[in-house]
């Protein structure tokens, strides 16, 4: 029995519920194709390919609570990993695009060791530092990255096994791909922080103190955590250095840097709903605005200042409100 005017507020959606809505916003991205353009399309892939960084991002500061700036750089790693293979190796998509979270891993490993055993303000400058010198070094090394000219003619991804093999060369095409490499990775993501280890992740970032008395090894944790981010970023950077087909020491820029955080912070730290949604809102509106060059950035301004002052925490969470209202749940 319930007080008369009171409302009773229903359960949370089960997963099921939650199942089922992504498959229909698949099945939506997947139908995409038959209803816009190329260059719609083409912001969509951009979207995609900055989602894998910045899940990578969530991963350490949304579920673990450490503020890296280095995935601009596995980012920039990936890429030109997965080039110089493409190029030199012949080696097939799939391959490079693994090998490109291998790589970024194995060089976020020893940045990791001494990095996370620092502050959180000195943490955050070493990883900024590391941006830098990864921008110098690809410049700088011309015998492998051809400095500042870069690396061009890189193949597109191939489906299929030798003969039987097609090259990915369409729009539409690639969005499919891209599609597909999302969906897994976005599903290995969402099974790694519903683990038993995301929850120790989020206690982590709650009270590392608190964790690590009840027995958490806080930075394994941490160094387990930073490499993985790395991970998804050099994936992100393969993706991107197939579909440009070039690769130049601009990839380091800290434009792409900022363009990951905004999509973390902007759509919302510590939900996977949440970056998705960012990376759609923000990295496809900067490219759709494109079309307008001379207001392009101030629009995207405007914007970001406005999702600063009236939503500080992010798109999802008002999103989130909303869908809850039409639910009939309560706050």
């Amino acid at each position: 029995m319930t007080a008369a005017g009171s409302t009773v507020p229903t359960a949370a959606p089960s997963a099921a519920a939650r199942l089922a809505g992504s498959a229909a916003l698949v099945a939506a991205f997947a139908a995409a194709p038959l209803v816009l353009g190329t260059y719609p399309l083409h912001a969509l892939i951009i979207s995609m390919i900055f989602l894998l960084p910045a899940h990578g991002l969530n991963l350490i500061l949304g579920y673990t609570g450490m503020l890296s700036l280095a995935q601009g750089a596995f980012f920039g790693i990936g890429a030109y990993t997965s080039a110089l293979l493409a190029i030199h190796a012949g080696t097939p998509f799939w391959f490079n695009f693994v090998a490109a979270g291998l790589v970024g891993s194995a060089v976020a490993l020893p940045l990791a060791v001494p990095a996370l055993r620092l502050r959180t303000y000195s943490f955050v400058m070493c990883t900024l530092a590391f941006v830098l010198i990864a921008e110098t070094v690809s410049k700088n090394w011309i015998g492998l990255t051809r400095g500042d000219m870069g690396l061009s003619g890189i193949p597109r991804p191939e489906l299929g096994i030798g003969p039987l093999s097609i090259p990915v060369t369409t729009t539409t095409g690639f969005y499919y791909l891209a599609l597909v490499v999302v969906a897994l990775t976005t599903a290995v993501f969402y099974a790694i922080v519903s683990s038993p280890a995301g929850r120790c992740m989020i206690a982590i970032r709650d009270n590392e103190t608190l964790a690590e008395s009840f027995g958490i090894p806080t930075w394994t944790y941490k160094l387990v955590v930073f490499t993985l981010s790395a991970a998804f970023a050099g994936m992100g950077g393969s993706l991107y250095a197939h579909y440009l087909t070039v690769v130049s020491p601009l990839t380091f820029q800290m434009y792409y840097t900022t363009t990951i955080l905004i999509i973390v912070l902007g759509g919302g730290t510590g939900t996977v709903r949440g970056v998705v949604l960012g990376s759609l809102v923000f990295v496809a509106a900067s490219e759709a605005l494109r079309i307008t060059p001379e207001l392009r950035m101030i629009i995207y301004g405007f914007v970001l200042l406005g999702l600063v002052f009236w939503f500080p925490t992010g798109l999802f969470p008002l999103v989130d409100r909303v869908l809850g209202a039409l639910r009939g749940r309560s706050p």
